[in-house]
């Protein structure tokens, strides 16, 4: 089984090196092999560069000449990958890749075909208490409108079998990839599954980008897409 790990990246100079040898080195359960997406969304700060510099045959980039958005760079991700498991992983250090193989588990027992790797079963340190109250609203909220029953709706830890995301028609375009991902695998009658993972939170000083903005637009893809059409491959 090949697992493809997509990783956003805008301005990540100063951790991305950390990042990529961190993804590097984590294990994968025995008989996993490792492919690294990453995709660079119209970089600043000399992000750019320092991609063009690694050259490895399990490394895939792809640079965008402008900004798009986070979602739009997963959506890339996807189209490049060609892994069995999709798993996605953000360009900073708030998460260890030291969980994925936890988190790639379930899918390979059968035993699930999405996992959310959630902060909450864990100890998650440095998340500011707004963060916080914002997360749990997300949570209720997929909770109450697709019966989800998580603890962790907007955790960046996603793993999914890549045939389930290419049924998906998905539109995001910023940080709403995951409230978006949520209802329509929801949508679509898949149980998410999940599994505890460590969390070391930054703040706007340290180049965290999500804002107050962004917490709404996720709460209102949350209720946009439990009403109406949902479009479907097969």
């Amino acid at each position: 089984m090949k697992v493809s790990i997509i990783i956003p990246v805008y301005n990540e100079f100063r951790t991305f090196p950390d990042v990529l040898e961190r993804v590097r080195n984590a294990r994968l359960p025995v008989g996993c092999s490792k492919e690294i997406v990453v995709v660079d969304d119209g970089s600043t700060d000399g992000t750019t560069g320092l991609l063009s510099s690694y050259a490895e045959p399990m490394l895939v980039v792809h640079y965008s000449v402008l900004n798009f958005g986070k979602g739009t760079a997963i959506r890339i991700g996807l189209a490049k990958a060609s892994g069995d498991i999709i798993l996605i992983q953000d360009g900073d250090l708030e998460y260890d890749p030291n969980d994925y193989a936890a988190i790639v588990q379930p899918i390979l027992d059968g035993r699930a075909d999405v996992v959310y790797g959630s902060r909450f079963l864990g100890e998650p340190t440095g998340m500011m208490p707004l963060n916080r109250i914002a997360n749990r609203i997300l949570t209720l909220a997929a909770n109450l409108l697709y019966r989800a029953q998580l603890t962790d709706e907007a955790t960046a830890y996603k793993a999914f079998r890549t045939s389930v995301l290419r049924r998906l028609t998905l539109r995001c375009r910023r940080f709403e990839f995951c409230p978006e991902v949520t209802a329509k695998v929801r949508r679509l009658g898949y149980r998410i599954h999940e599994v505890p993972v460590s969390y070391n939170g930054r703040g706007i000083a340290d180049g965290k980008k999500i804002r107050a903005r962004d917490g709404f637009e996720a709460l209102w893809t949350l209720v946009r897409y439990r009403f109406g059409r949902l479009a479907a491959r097969r």
